[in-house]
């Protein structure tokens, strides 16, 4: 067997942490380095920036001509300063926010830039309530709840049908309107350019001055199990605390500018928190990528990564397996991609083991070396890091250890152990619903997910957890088994690669293990050597039979009723972001995904089940 290629060189932090019992069961899991001091205003955060880098690029984005409009710190600096102005002059603040509709760009980054300065919080929406919703549902929900002054489109015409929906343009004139391009030629519509233009005066110094660690900087929304949008209160504290976190453990990002290609939303923390405010920590730079791991997207994001070499490359599993065909059939593009990269970050889900071994055959024949690949754990609530794998990962799995100044408490559930954490970065509740807010903590203060961890080894808490899937996705068959859904279904991915994009496992109440599966289009192209749609893609024998076909593999090594896997159907599909079932950044709601298909799931147990049925074994009941 031959030996794998050395690893490029990365100064991580390596960590150091305290795992002690709880009287009564339990455990509480800490770092012992303390977050260190530092400055909770992200205005000032960003002024530090300019300061540091004025002359440097901070933004770029492709034009509608393909070329790449870029921004440096000094010029962001003028506009945001003068955008902040208009915000204030409008008496805009928590309780009439800034609510932003449009995608990732230039200009949302500004006028998010802009609320942080006038201590005015900005709430980014998924594009897809306003474009792929048919009755625009959650988008009314959302605005209803947050009441705000000023909605932001990049262009009125696609948000048309949205805008109406809200009356913002008609019933409602408190709700002013602000778009770069007016093409639904909406009245009395500002003009982003002409905001731009607004000139800054001594109440702007004032109010970035007065920005402080309670300052709200950001609602953020996410869909719980019922599927109703819930506004995180994002506050400037714990997101400077959260960028002051991954300061500490990754040292290395001062060794050289930083650079980053990213795709993912700003309405989600991932893409938001996490790697926006990276950027600002350290007056990077950030090429917007105006791709997604979509059929006719990936393309784009293929071609930036071209002419654009990160020096980290952040994705969801989901994101990777669109992304690794390209990287494997061109020579070229994995050179570019692997030039200068120092880590490979994933997070939303676990990465399956045979993406992570893909990922380093092709960084081994395009530049010699493997690149560190890394993983943590947050959610929205969290900002999002809690916790990080700091350290050299060998193989997927590992979320890490508690960084500087959080807690963890493990809480026994059934066979599985709660995660619980408190920390700085943690967010004070939920905007208007102190029922939600007071449901999610525990008696000591401590955020409750929802979600199960394990320790990657039970005798050395240093080599950190491994996510053990949601609480409430798990379920126990008749026999009164559990099964953990978050680790079946990755390692199902796995098991079936290259076929699958997505499963959702049920048995709930039942004998055994079912599953619905999702294919992946490139995947299910290649093993059917032709191109189809997904409808005739499921019905392919070629690919049903490799999925059989792998499903009996995976059956014949995990004989335990918690794994095998009795039956499958391929859906003809793709999963729904409008019902819920899967987010814009690739992360399937088993709960919701089970609940719309119902009709589905019955046809999996049916005592004679229908022709587009996998049976990979013999019923047991």
């Amino acid at each position: 067997m031959s030996r794998p290629s050395p690893l490029r060189p990365i100064d991580y932090a390596l960590p150091s942490v305290v795992c002690k019992e709880i009287a009564g069961g339990g455990l509480r899991y800490r770092s012992t380095q303390a977050l260190a001091t530092h400055d909770p205003s992200l205005a000032r955060l960003f002024r530090a920036a300019v300061e540091r880098n004025a002359e440097g690029l901070f933004l770029a984005e492709r034009d509608a001509s393909g070329l790449w409009r870029k921004l440096t710190y000094g010029e962001a600096r003028a506009k945001v300063d003068a955008l902040a102005q208009g915000l204030i002059e409008r008496g805009l603040c928590a309780e009439r926010p800034v609510m932003i509709l449009s995608g990732n760009s230039i200009a949302h980054a500004l006028l998010t830039l802009a609320g942080l300065t006038a201590g005015v919080p900005v709430a980014p929406i998924s594009v897809a309530y306003s474009l792929q919703s048919a009755d625009h549902a959650k988008l009314k929900h959302i605005c209803s709840l947050l009441e705000p002054g000023l909605i932001y489109v990049d262009d009125t015409g696609p948000f048309a049908k949205a805008l109406d929906a809200l009356d913002a343009a008609k019933a409602a004139p408190k709700i002013e309107l602000l778009a770069e391009r007016n093409s639904a030629n909406i009245e009395d519509v500002i003009a982003f350019d002409a905001m731009a233009r607004t000139q800054p005066g001594p109440a702007l110094q004032k109010a970035a001055a007065a920005v402080g660690t309670d300052t709200i900087a950001k609602f953020l929304f996410t869909s719980g199990s019922t599927g109703l949008p819930k506004g995180v209160i994002n506050t400037h504290g714990m997101l400077a605390a959260n960028q002051q976190q991954l300061a500490q453990i990754w040292p290395f990002l001062d060794e050289q500018p930083l650079v980053l290609l990213d795709w993912l939303p700003w309405n989600h923390t991932f893409g938001a928190n996490h790697n926006f405010n990276l950027v600002l920590r350290h007056a990077g730079t950030l090429f917007i990528d105006g791709g997604r791991p979509l059929p006719g997207l990936i393309e784009a994001t293929a071609r930036n990564l071209a002419e654009i070499s990160p020096t980290i490359y952040f994705n969801v599993p989901a994101g990777y397996a669109a992304l690794l065909p390209f990287l494997e059939r061109d020579e070229a593009l994995a050179r570019a991609f692997f030039a200068k990269l120092r880590l490979i970050f994933y997070a939303g889900a676990t990465l399956p083991q045979d993406l992570w071994e893909r990922l380093e055959r092709v960084c081994e024949r395009a530049v010699g070396h493997r690149v560190p690949m890394t993983s943590s754990w947050g959610t929205t609530e969290t900002s999002p890091l809690a916790t990080a794998a700091h350290f050299i990962m060998e193989r997927t799995g590992p979320i890490g250890v508690p960084v500087p100044g959080v807690e963890l408490k493990l809480v026994p559930a059934n066979d599985k152990l709660e995660l619980r954490v408190r920390g700085a970065n943690v967010t004070p509740g939920y905007w208007k619903r102190p029922d939600l807010t007071a449901a999610a903590f525990d008696e000591e203060g401590f955020y409750m997910p929802g979600d199960a961890v394990r320790f990657a080894d039970a005798g050395d808490p240093g080599k950190g957890l491994v996510f053990d899937g949601r609480l409430a996705e798990n379920f126990k068959l008749t026999t009164g088994t559990w099964v953990g859904v978050g680790a079946l279904r990755t390692a199902l991915l796995a098991a079936a690669s290259p076929a699958l994009l997505d499963i959702v496992v049920a048995g709930e109440n039942r004998n055994e293990i079912a599953v619905l599966a999702w294919l992946h289009p490139a995947g299910a192209r290649k093993l059917a050597g032709e191109e189809a749609s997904l409808s005739q893609l499921a019905g392919h024998t070629s690919v049903r039979e490799h999925v059989r076909a792998a499903l009996v593999r995976w059956n014949a090594e995990h004989r335990g009723s918690s794994e095998r896997v009795a039956r499958a159907l391929i859906l003809p599909d793709a999963p729904s972001i409008d019902s819920n079932e899967i987010t814009d950044k690739g992360y399937v709601n088993q709960r919701l995904a089970l609940e719309r298909r119902k009709a589905d799931v019955e046809r999996l147990f049916a005592t004679v089940p229908d022709e587009d049925v996998i049976v990979v074994e013999e019923s047991t009941r």
